[in-house]
């Protein structure tokens, strides 16, 4: 379901840039559509789901049906209350939060007004997709995963369809993506609810913050704003300091960043969302062997994708920027610019993945105050290389952008370092029996991969030249080459089904 879903927003990506481009419009639509769907990471997917599982599979494995239900009734009510609260105020400061997320905008009257009045119509799908965000944490805990996997759908279902159908009809086209936005809020809430109904925890909010488990919640989850999001936080100061860089700097980094995140959609999050119930379980019962079996697992599924991805992503760049998204109102120089930036993010993409899988490790024990130190290094970090790297391909080669992409992949690998290095201080990680054989299996399978993948490829100019039935085909034959050498490889090396069989409970 999540890679149906991720799919699918890759093809609306597709559509968004044939009609928007790498414009100021699209400039200014991305930075109204990141801000709310940055925060929407922080509580669907991020903190809150971090905070709220854990505690949920305590009051689970108490055994009180009635005690869960009360717990998920005042959640609701507290979530929903503030964040309407939240949601409200920035409607009406517009202008200041515009001010502050794309500081770069304000010199630029037109692209300033346009963002504004685009925060006031995306905004509200904080709201929505939080609550949708509950419901689906629910739905996690008591094993429906696949409901919230398919969730996503709805967004990229309603941004094509805005795009292609009703664009026409506004006399800015890229209003009618800000709408598709705010419509796909409403219904991703909607279809959640049948399933809650089944299981007979259909949240009926209750605004109480005195409850003990809603009090605990929000003790794990106001430092897991921070610790657990350090990724999208510096991908949003990549966007703040991209504003300031010249027209088109925002869609790049935005395209690039699409581009990594299917990888890390369908894999990074996939696996930690599934984890994270078995981790809570495993805490909540005593089972620390199988915590740490499981956090192994992960860490090796992890690998086994991330490290291929990567190197695709590398070296066929420009051929899926130029397959993908070369028509239309996207140029041959915004392949180039968008092509250096996806290389930037695909060094850092074993660093963004791991972190979602060794992160759970602490937020399971609801200890959030490790990720929250190791978090606020990284920050640091990322912002002393934005400085490093930007400064110098700004002026030299008018490569900000890049630096930008760079600096966070970086911060990434000393993210996931910590967190790694803090699982094993406190011994409840423990590399399992195997790791030299998998590693060179790893290792030999992906040169392999990359020698395909290479050869197979074309020059950038033959890529231009094709049409796009040539450019498909081609990029699919590459593609399946490069990932048959690698399973073919792996299998010839001894590796089986049964080895990445997951070790859940």
């Amino acid at each position: 379901m999540t890679m149906l879903s991720r799919v699918l927003g890759l093809l609306r990506d597709v559509v968004i840039a044939a009609v928007v481009g790498a414009t100021a419009n699209a400039d200014a639509f991305f930075v109204a559509f990141k801000i709310p769907n940055f925060l929407r990471r922080l509580f669907a997917e991020g903190a809150f789901a971090q905070a709220f599982v854990p505690v949920l599979a305590d009051y689970k494995e108490e055994g009180s049906v009635a005690a869960v239900r009360a717990l998920i009734d005042r959640v609701a009510g507290v979530l929903g209350g503030t964040l309407l609260l939240v949601t409200s105020l920035t409607i009406l400061a517009a202008p200041l939060v515009t001010a502050l997320f794309a500081p770069g905008f304000v010199g630029d009257p037109y692209k300033y007004e346009l963002t504004v009045q685009m925060i006031r119509i995306t905004f509200p799908y904080l709201l929505l997709i939080s609550m949708t965000g509950l419901c689906g944490a629910i739905l996690n805990s008591y094993g429906r995963f696949a409901v919230p996997a398919l969730t996503p759908v709805f967004l990229n279902l309603s941004l094509i369809g805005a795009a292609l159908v009703a664009s026409p009809w506004f006399e800015e086209p890229v209003f009618a993506l800000a709408w598709g936005v705010a419509l796909a809020g409403v219904v991703q809430l909607l279809f959640q609810i049948p399933f809650l109904y089944r299981l007979e925890l259909v949240p009926r909010p209750r605004w109480d913050t005195r409850d003990p488990g809603v009090r605990r919640i929000l003790k794990l989850m106001v430092p897991a704003l921070f610790g657990v999001s350090v990724s999208q936080i510096n991908l949003l100061l990549d966007t703040v300091l991209a504003s300031f860089l010249p027209t088109g700097s925002v869609s790049w980094l935005y395209y690039s960043d699409r581009l990594m995140e299917l990888p890390l959609g369908v894999f990074g999050v996939a696996i930690a969302t599934v984890i994270l119930p078995s981790l809570s379980a495993n805490r909540a019962g005593a089972r620390m062997d199988q915590f740490s079996l499981t956090l192994d697992w992960s860490v090796r599924s992890i690998l086994l994708i991330a490290v291929p991805a990567a190197l695709a992503l590398l070296l066929l760049a420009e051929p899926i920027l130029v397959t993908l998204f070369q028509y239309g109102e996207f140029m041959p120089r915004d392949v180039g610019m968008a092509a250096i930036s996806l290389q930037a993010y695909s060094l850092g993409l074993g660093g963004f993945m791991l972190i979602k899988v060794l992160a759970p490790g602490f937020y399971a024990r609801q200890d959030t105050a490790t990720p929250v130190k190791i978090g606020i290094i990284a920050m640091v970090a990322n912002m002393v290389l934005n400085l490093v790297f930007v400064l110098p391909l700004m002026y030299f080669f008018e490569l900000g952008h890049v630096g930008l992409a760079l600096a966070t992949s970086v911060a990434a690998y000393l993210n996931a370092g910590l967190l790694l290095r803090g699982l094993m201080r406190e011994q409840v990680f423990v590399f399992q029996p195997g790791w030299s054989r998998y590693s060179v299996r790893l290792l030999v399978a992906a040169t392999g991969m990359a020698i395909t993948v290479y050869w197979f490829s074309p020059g950038t100019e033959v890529w231009l030249a094709w049409s796009l039935p040539q450019r498909v085909w081609q990029l699919a034959l590459t593609c399946t080459a490069g990932a048959g050498t690698y399973l073919g490889l792996h299998a010839l090396l001894g590796t089986r089904l049964h080895h990445l069989r997951a070790p859940l409970r």
